[in-house]
């Protein structure tokens, strides 16, 4: 089973013209939910309060049939104001409370016992979560396949050295590291997009993959290096692009869970991926991400929906 752990909140978007309506959202939630759509049991340890918001996360999340093992407390729920242009491009504005104290004995056992675990974003850099977060990951390494998304978030931790210094204790543990290259250009300013992605190699990750909009994903492990392996995006009508980098790493972590890579022997099984199969994964997440960003809000393609797109006819 996998195990994401990180913040849910609820995303107000405003798009032109167009009502505000409340969305439920955050990048480790959107990612669960993406990973048990395709078939993969899931769990999500979070938090959201017991109010409308809150309801709203829960329901989300049920419905996509995600095991909540902690539930919600008595603060308000996390909103982002998420605000659309005419691109497609959103922009965010937080209001986040991110503990963890509800799940600490939940997070004992994800640390013993886990087989996969998640973690990203907010919940990764804000504390006090953020060294919860650390901890989990760092008990969790030697027995489970460990992923990390930092989806840097500069108004939520604008310090970018305290950023950079929390992004590389996790890239430490981490076997699958995905950033975006905007992530990695506030990250290193001064350094090639090529460059970070082999000095997180160099730290301890096995598989660090780039996403870069419409160009599509860049991948590079030690057997790809030094040029790495590029795909392009999927093509489809842009309706917005919130959610698409989450839906490229659900769609990640499901193709190399339908190898069976996980556990104590996953690093040795992802240094095993010869190019023509990590060709196959990220096809595979590609496609899922280009599905999301066809419609509007986060939402994650089931695996019948990317098998139809992938596989047509069949």
């Amino acid at each position: 089973m996998l195990t994401v752990i990180g913040e849910a909140l609820v995303d107000l978007v405003q798009r032109p013209g167009v009502e505000s309506h409340a969305h439920p959202g955050g990048s480790p939630m959107n990612v669960a939910v993406g990973v048990s759509r395709l078939g993969h049991e899931t769990q999500f340890i979070g938090r959201y309060g017991s109010d409308a918001y809150g309801d709203l996360i829960e329901e989300h999340l049920r419905a996509s049939g995600v095991i909540l093992p902690v539930g919600a407390d008595a603060k308000k729920t996390s909103v982002a104001q998420a605000k659309t242009g005419e691109t497609g491009a959103t922009d965010y504005e937080f209001d986040i409370d991110w503990s963890l104290d509800a799940a600490e004995a939940t997070l004992e056992e994800v640390a013993k016992k886990a087989t996969a675990v998640h973690v990203g974003s907010i919940g990764a850099m804000l504390e006090p979560g953020a060294s919860a977060v650390l901890e989990t990951v760092r008990q969790a390494a030697p027995h489970a396949l460990i992923s990390y998304d930092p989806n840097c978030r500069p108004t939520i931790v604008s310090d970018v050295s305290v950023a950079r210094e929390r992004a590389e204790n996790l890239v430490r543990y981490a076997h699958v590291v995905k950033a975006s290259d905007e992530d990695l250009l506030w990250l290193y300013p001064h350094r090639a997009l090529e460059e970070s992605a082999r000095a997180w190699l160099d730290l301890g990750a096995s598989l660090v993959v780039i996403t870069r909009g419409e160009m599509g994903p860049w991948a590079l492990t030690r057997k790809t290096s030094p040029e790495g392996l590029a795909l392009p995006a999927y093509r489809v009508e842009v309706a917005d692009t919130v959610g698409a980098g989450d839906s490229l790493m659900a769609a990640l972590l499901a193709a190399l869970l339908d190898r069976d890579i996980e556990g104590k022997d996953a690093r040795a099984a992802i240094e095993l991926l010869s190019k023509d199969d990590l060709k196959e994964i990220l096809a595979f997440s590609v496609v899922a991400a280009g599905i999301t960003v066809s419609r509007q809000g986060a939402n994650p393609p089931t695996r019948e929906e990317l098998d139809a797109v992938l596989y047509p006819g069949q």
